[in-house]
């Protein structure tokens, strides 16, 4: 009998990957997805998520998990204006004085959370806050392969950030 193989995973922040920030807000273009929310308090960043994230990102040899601190509103807001369907969401745990000693450090809040997350598996880590520091504590404490990529806030994610996912995705795990 065979154990299936399973993914890697592709924790995927919010903020920064898929809603940019950080540049003159005319600078960005807004998409109208005809899945916008009913209510007029819908946060307007909401349109500068390109909705073609969706079909790309789901063209991906992976399974996407939401690490946001969108948490659960992720699939309610987001996955359904891009396509996606409704992802896992990484639930992050309490604030504690480890964590006040690893950004002491500049190890990433989400470092840890995500490690115990993959229990050793593969994973991508998309993220506009990824530092070197992460990388190497990454590297220490997970048994597993690893990418963690930072993307431009200014921009989200590009083409570039989309081939370097899908060629590290393509390596044999």
């Amino acid at each position: 009998m065979t154990v299936p193989v399973q993914r890697p995973l592709l924790f995927l922040d919010v903020d920064g990957p898929l809603i940019p920030f950080g540049a003159a807000p005319q600078q960005y273009p807004t998409y109208a997805t005809g899945r916008e929310p009913l209510e007029a308090d819908a946060n307007p960043l909401l349109t500068r998520i390109n909705p073609e994230h969706g079909p790309r990102l789901t063209s991906l040899s992976c399974e996407v998990v939401w690490a946001t601190t969108w948490m659960a509103d992720a699939n309610e807001c987001i996955s359904p204006r891009i396509g996606l369907p409704q992802l896992a969401v990484v639930v992050w745990p309490e604030p504690s004085d480890a964590d006040e000693q690893d950004a002491r450090d500049g190890l990433h809040w989400k470092t840890r959370a995500l490690v115990a997350w993959a229990a050793g598996r593969p994973f991508a880590w998309v993220d506009d806050e990824v530092t070197d520091t992460d990388r190497a504590w990454v590297a220490a404490h997970h048994p597993g392969r690893a990418l963690l990529h930072r993307v431009d806030p200014r921009r989200g994610l590009t083409d570039g950030d989309y081939a370097a996912l899908d060629l590290w995705l393509r390596q044999p795990f």
